[in-house]
C-alpha cells in the first residue's frame, strides 16, 4: 500500500499531514496490516528531520503561485506550474500511489491534477472557514473531504464532506507544566502571556508588542516567537525600548519554538495572543485563553472568519489589524488576566471547540480509500 501526501510549503499544511502519518502507523499496526509506503511531494520538505523520523520519503515537485494582484512573476508561475503538472504526471505514476491526500495550497495542485488524471483516489482536507481555490475545485472530484470548522462544509457536495476538525501532532496535544518555568527562566510569581506570530511570525504583532512592551512588562513575564527573519531586528529595537527598564529578565525571545518549548510555553501560559491559522486548534487543545489577530488580506478573507469562528464559541477574542493598537492590545491583556472568571469560561470553551480525535479519523478514512483502490 502507498499513500502520496502534498500540500503548501508552511507549517499549516506540513504538521497536520504529520500528525496523521502518525496515526496511519498506529492504525496499521492495530489492523495488523503492512505498514504502507509514505510519501510527501512538495517544492521543498518544509522540515526534513521529522519527515525521515517518520519514514516519509520526499519526492520534490514544481509549482507556480496563482496572485490575485498584479504581478509580473504570475506570468512566469504559469510555466511553473505546467512544469510542475507534467513532472507530477511522471513522478505520481512511478509511485502509483493507492491514494492521495492533499492538504490544499498552490504546492498541491500539480500533484492532485497528476492523480485526476491517473484516476487515482484524492481525500482532501480545509483548514480554513473558507477554501482555497485548489481545495475549492479539487473538492469536485475527491472521493472524501474532511473540513476543520462546520462553516467549510458548504462549500462542497454534502455526501462527502466530513467535519473532523484539525489534525494535530500527538507531541502539541499535552503541555508541559513541570519544570517550564526553570526550562524557559520564567518566574513563578507572575502572569504569562505567549506570543505566536505563525511560522513565519507577524511583523504587525511584534511592532505592536514592542511599543506596548515596558508597561506590559510592569505585571507580565512574556514568551515572544518573533519569526526567524525577525528575531535578530526585534532583539535590537527591543534593547533600545528596554535600555532603562528594570524588567528586561521578564521578556523570553525566540525566533523559533520547537516542539519541547512550545509546550512548555503553552504549559505556563495564560493568554496567548496569535494569528488565526492552525495555530488556534493548537491553542484550543491547551486550553488557553486567547486574543486572536487575524491577517486582514487572504484569500476568501479566510483568517478573519477563522478569527470569528472560534471567537463565537467564547474561548477567544479578536482584535483586527485595523484596529491594533499597543493600547488596545495591553487593555485587552490586562482585562483578560485580571478576570479569573471570564479565563475559566474561556478555557473550557477552547476545550469544547477541538475535536481530538481528528487525525485518527482522517487516518482511517485514508487507510479505507487505500484498501478499496488495491483491491
Amino acid at each position: 500500500m502507498k499513500i502520496l501526501f502534498t500540500g503548501g510549503g508552511t507549517g499549516g499544511h506540513f504538521y497536520p499531514i504529520i500528525s496523521i502519518a502518525q496515526e496511519i502507523a498506529i492504525l496499521s499496526k492495530e489492523y495488523r496490516l503492512i505498514v504502507p509506503e509514505l510519501y510527501y511531494m512538495a517544492p521543498s520538505p518544509y522540515n526534513p528531520g521529522i519527515l525521515f523520523d517518520n519514514n516519509i520519503i520526499y519526492k520534490k515537485n514544481t509549482a507556480g503561485k496563482r496572485r490575485l494582484y498584479f504581478s509580473v512573476l504570475n506570468f512566469f508561475d504559469l510555466f511553473k506550474t505546467g512544469w510542475g503538472i507534467i513532472t507530477a504526471l511522471w513522478d505520481v505514476f512511478r509511485i502509483y500511489p493507492d491514494v492521495v491526500f492533499g492538504k490544499g495550497g498552490y504546492a498541491s495542485f500539480p500533484v492532485l491534477v497528476a492523480a485526476k488524471l491517473l484516476r487515482i483516489p484524492v481525500m482532501i482536507h480545509e483548514s480554513d472557514t473558507v477554501p482555497g481555490r485548489v481545495n475549492k475545485w479539487a473538492g469536485k472530484f475527491a472521493a472524501r473531504i474532511a473540513v476543520s470548522y462546520d462553516e467549510a462544509a458548504t462549500f462542497f457536495p454534502t455526501d462527502k464532506v466530513a467535519f473532523t476538525g484539525n489534525p494535530i501532532r500527538k507531541e502539541l496535544t499535552e503541555p508541559l507544566k513541570s519544570g517550564a518555568h526553570e526550562f524557559l527562566k520564567l518566574s513563578s510569581d507572575l502572569p504569562t502571556l505567549l506570543i505566536l506570530g505563525g511560522s513565519l511570525g507577524s511583523q504587525i504583532i511584534n511592532d505592536t508588542l514592542i511599543d506596548t512592551l515596558p508597561t506590559l512588562l510592569e505585571k507580565f513575564q512574556i514568551i515572544h516567537q518573533t519569526g526567524r527573519a525577525n528575531y535578530k531586528d526585534v532583539l535590537a529595537r527591543v534593547e533600545t525600548v528596554l535600555i532603562n527598564s528594570g524588567n528586561k529578565d521578564r521578556y523570553k525571545p525566540f525566533d523559533y519554538l520547537n516542539v519541547l518549548a512550545l509546550r512548555m510555553a503553552a504549559g505556563v501560559a495564560d493568554i496567548i495572543v496569535s494569528r488565526a491559522g492552525s495555530a488556534i486548534f493548537e491553542i484550543a487543545t491547551w486550553g488557553v485563553p486567547s486574543i486572536i489577530i487575524p491577517i486582514t488580506d487572504t484569500n476568501g478573507d479566510h483568517q478573519r472568519k477563522n478569527a470569528f469562528a472560534y471567537a463565537r464559541s467564547g474561548a477567544a477574542v479578536v482584535i483586527e489589524e485595523a484596529n491594533l493598537t499597543p493600547h488596545i492590545l495591553a487593555g485587552e491583556i490586562t482585562r483578560i488576566i485580571g478576570d479569573a472568571r471570564a479565563r475559566e469560561t474561556m478555557k473550557r470553551a477552547a476545550l469544547s471547540f477541538v475535536k481530538q480525535d481528528a487525525s485518527r479519523a482522517i487516518a482511517k478514512e485514508i487507510l479505507s480509500i487505500a484498501l478499496r483502490h488495491e483491491v
